[in-house]
């Protein structure tokens, strides 16, 4: 094995992916950026009846900005500290963040304030149904706003080749989505089976356990979730648990 592993990361094709990149090379590893997600806008705003209005991702907060919204008394809540960050840097006040950094946690936050209240969750086509059905199971009107579609990139599926000719020593999942697509680059080039067989013999990484499950339904063995739901925590541990790092 090299003294750089091959580290597969799946990042919108933005700074994210760039950041993601920087981060696996401090940790000694050569990081294999393929762009797995692509942002396709709808100008969609949240509504303005809300009590609460929920974002899930650093991408919904630039987006509610570049479309315009202005809020007015809503609690505003944001998934996790990247999410707040985005938010405060397009101007807006941020009044909750959970301890735990997934829809769980968020349901977790918001389960004991939001019976009867109107919530507004503002994010991607592909969020999780947890959010949306454990906030109505705290007896919220819950009304959800799509502001983005996630797509595949066409030029993704660098890692998948790798990953079939068994040059990839581990991979980053950071959702569930990225699992698909992967697979779907893969089957797009007639080598889903050999990129999953290159998986197994991988280490694999993935941001909680939604992207787990999806990983395990597709056959994919997980060796890490961090318990943190961030980037950071994802590389560490997984560059961490390669192998000829964890020796």
């Amino acid at each position: 094995m090299s003294t750089s592993p091959t580290v597969a990361v799946f990042r919108p094709d933005d700074e994210r992916l760039e950041r993601a990149a920087d981060v696996l090379e401090t940790l000694g590893a050569e990081p294999v950026p393929d762009p797995m997600l692509s942002v396709d806008a709808t100008d969609a705003t949240p509504r303005s009846d809300a009590d609460y209005v929920v974002f899930t991702s650093k991408t919904g907060a630039e987006l509610v900005s570049e479309a315009g919204w202005k809020p007015g008394d809503e609690t505003v809540c944001a998934i996790g500290p990247a999410t707040a960050d985005a938010l405060r840097e397009e101007g807006y006040a941020v009044d909750l963040v959970p301890d735990e950094f997934t829809s769980s946690g968020l349901v977790t936050a918001l389960e004991s304030r939001v019976d009867g209240a109107r919530v507004e969750v503002a994010r991607s086509d592909h969020g999780s149904a947890v959010l949306l059905e454990g906030l109505d199971d705290a007896g919220a009107y819950v009304h959800e706003t799509i502001l983005y579609r996630l797509v595949r990139p066409a030029e993704s599926g660098r890692s998948a080749e790798l990953a079939a000719e068994g040059g990839l020593e581990a991979a980053c999942f950071t959702s569930s989505l990225t699992v698909e697509h992967f697979l779907d680059a893969a089957a797009e080039r007639g080598i889903r089976e050999d990129a999953l067989e290159g998986l197994a013999g991988a280490t694999v990484g993935v941001i909680g356990e939604p992207t787990a499950e999806t990983a395990a339904s597709h056959g994919i063995d997980v060796d890490v979730v961090p318990e943190e739901a961030t980037f950071d925590a994802l590389a560490h541990e997984t560059v961490a648990a390669i192998p000829s790092r964890s020796e």
